[in-house]
């Protein structure tokens, strides 16, 4: 028993030698900017690695005093101390590489008060990433690890002592995160690289915690069409030489192609590596047809069932627990098990070929090599992996104002309108302003509302422009009630613009009422009466008259029995000499017709048929 145990970690390194001597091993450094606000001397932005621990601040930022203490300059020994600085601002702890884990560091500055860690290097080198030290009782710590942590160059270090040992003039700096998750579109896209196998420690049971908890928000996010999550696992291949040993049939299927390795590192009971294949397999393919059905969210509760009531560590692992699950899912067996393919054929599986191949690192992401990771718009997520903290990663990820409700909320972020109005335009008898709260900070955008758009710079100014504008603050013109009366410089048959209305002059933002009396551009009729009223005038006949304004002119009210007699005559002259007028042209016309028609036959026809036409006529004259 214990010889075979003590073969598996060579097996296992075998199958990793393998793979890293296929492809170029390429692991990326996932970066953020430390930008020197002062001293003027030392102003610039510099490069940082993000650490692999803690919890980055995706998306923000992080203004604060470069401290370094006087004693225990490495951070591995508890400081016994609280930093402050003199400007109250948050401390930004400065430690020298080496002697100890990079994690503990960070835990000790953490515990002195430290809203941040600059690990500075020793050696003139590229950055790296600092990386979690391998689980045991003694790093504990690491899961309770909340700052930021970032490492920065041997020369930055330099720069940041010297000028601390010259000057006691603090050095303000800002830790920057807001590009170190690109943000291209409205729709954030995120892999999550993980094993089927609860029985490897910590870490397994770390990944299943947060699955738990992460689920409602990924499930949220893909059914609002916010996110594209796409799982994957890492498989294994057995070198050729091992492919019919004891070890390899045990843990890889397909003839050795795909392999994990024994859950409980014990060839000879429990479960074995090729379970966890087929386990992963069979999670890869219940998220391929959950996605064809349109319900790819349904992974999430496949994942945690199968966890409750089939897990390995339990001893409740099997085929039909596994199915029993995905029938209460309702999902198709069927097509899960097309999906899957035969495991025991000498045959490429096509699932697992392409896990395979994605697990090289492209583009700017690295190679996967470590479990579990998150690939965020295809950059490695670093830090702590918990559901808060990710969703931060996931939000900082979406184009700024495309976010989803959950990334604004106030545990998320603080919103930056209300301070001021984030400096924006605002309209405060409409209530309409420019300052639009993003994940990231704001933005100042004249906004759409209630289908009315307005344009302008979104800092000093906003105007409502296109169809229903009016409706809007009146599109921002002139308008005032008096007397029962409303008047507007505002027309929604213009897209922009205001003109004051007939009665009123001015430019359209104010307008004045026209004294047509005084002006004497109305009312001029003989006799007549004007009196100026607020956008318009009343004119007055004298006598009977009736006033049409129209034509500026008087007309009787009322007409006698004889006025009445006269333009019924006049009406029914017209009338008769209409009709006498049609029938005399009429006729004349046709006559006419006749004439030219005989005259142009007469051109044309025989001198006989002429001949005999005249004497028919006279013969007719004469009878």
């Amino acid at each position: 028993m214990r010889g075979l145990q003590s073969t598996t970690p060579l097996i296992v390194s075998l199958l990793l030698a393998t793979i890293v001597s296929t492809v170029t091993s390429r692991f990326i450094v996932e970066k953020n900017t430390v930008k020197v606000i002062s001293p003027e001397e030392l102003a610039g932005e510099r490069e940082a690695a993000i650490a692999n621990y803690g919890i980055p601040n995706y998306g923000g930022t992080l203004t604060g005093v470069v401290v370094y203490p006087d004693s225990k300059t490495n951070g591995c020994e508890d400081f016994n101390t609280k930093f402050k600085s003199n400007s109250k601002r948050a401390v930004i702890l400065l430690v020298d590489r080496g002697d100890c884990y990079f994690a503990l560091k960070s835990w000790n500055a953490q515990n002195a008060g430290a809203a941040a860690v600059l690990v500075g290097d020793n050696v003139d080198e590229p950055l790296l990433t600092m990386d979690t030290p391998e689980e045991s009782f003694e790093t504990e710590y690491v899961a309770n690890i909340t700052i930021p942590s970032a490492f920065i160059t041997r020369a930055f270090t330099e720069d940041l002592k010297k000028q601390l040992k010259k000057s006691n003039q603090e050095i303000v700096v800002k830790i920057d995160w807001t590009e170190s998750m690109p943000h291209p579109d409205e729709r954030v896209e995120y892999e999550f690289w993980t094993n089927s196998n609860d029985e490897c420690g910590t870490r397994c049971d770390e990944q299943m915690d947060f699955v738990k908890s992460f689920k409602g928000h990924a499930q949220l996010l893909e059914k609002g069409g916010y996110t594209l999550f796409t799982p994957h696992y890492i498989t294994w291949y057995c070198p050729e030489a091992f492919i019919l040993s004891k070890q390899c049939k045990s843990q890889c299927i397909n003839n050795g192609r795909y392999c994990a390795p024994d859950p409980e590192q014990d060839f000879d009971s429990g479960y074995d590596g090729k379970d966890v294949v087929i386990k992963n397999l069979r999670q890869l393919c219940v998220h391929r047809v959950a996605n064809t059905l349109g319900r790819s969210w349904i992974w999430w509760d496949f994942v945690t069932d199968y966890h409750i009531r089939c897990s390995m560590k339990d001893q409740k692992y099997s085929k039909d627990c596994a199915e029993e699950v995905i029938k209460s899912l309702n999902l198709p067996l069927d097509k899960i098990g097309e999906c899957m393919g035969d495991t025991s054929a000498d045959k490429e599986n096509d699932v697992l070929k392409t896990e395979q191949l994605v697990q090289v690192g492209h583009g700017g992401r690295g190679d996967v090599s470590i479990l579990p990771t998150l690939v965020i718009n295809n950059i490695q997520y670093r830090g702590k992996l918990e559901s808060t903290a990710v969703l931060r990663a996931i939000c900082a990820g979406f184009k700024e104002s495309t976010e989803p409700h959950v990334c604004l909320t106030p545990d998320m972020e603080t919103n930056e309108c209300q301070d001021n109005n984030g400096g924006c335009w605002k309209d405060n008898k409409s209530n309409v302003t420019a300052c639009q709260d993003t994940y990231r900070g704001r933005i100042c955008k004249c906004p759409l509302i209630k289908g009315v758009q307005w344009e302008g710079d979104g800092y000093s100014s906003c105007k409502a422009v296109g169809p229903g504008r009016c409706s809007a603050n009146n599109g921002g013109c002139w308008s005032e009630s008096k007397d029962g009366q409303f008047f507007s410089a505002c027309s929604d048959s213009n897209v922009n613009g205001c003109k004051c209305p007939s009665g009123f002059n001015g430019d359209g933002y104010t307008c004045v009422d026209i004294d047509e009396c005084k002006e004497r551009t109305a009312c001029q009729c003989n006799g007549c009466s004007c009196k100026n009223t607020w956008g318009s005038y009343d004119c007055k006949c004298k006598g009977n008259l009736v006033y049409i304004k129209g034509e500026d002119t008087c007309i009787a009210k009322n007409m006698s029995t004889f006025g009445w007699f006269l333009t019924i005559l006049l009406i029914s002259c017209v009338i008769g000499v209409g009709v006498a007028g049609f029938i005399f042209y009429k006729y004349r016309l046709r006559s006419y017709m006749d004439s030219e028609i005989m005259a142009i036959m007469s051109q044309y026809m025989p001198i006989d048929n002429q001949n005999i036409e005249i004497n028919t006529v006279r013969e007719d004259a004469h009878a």
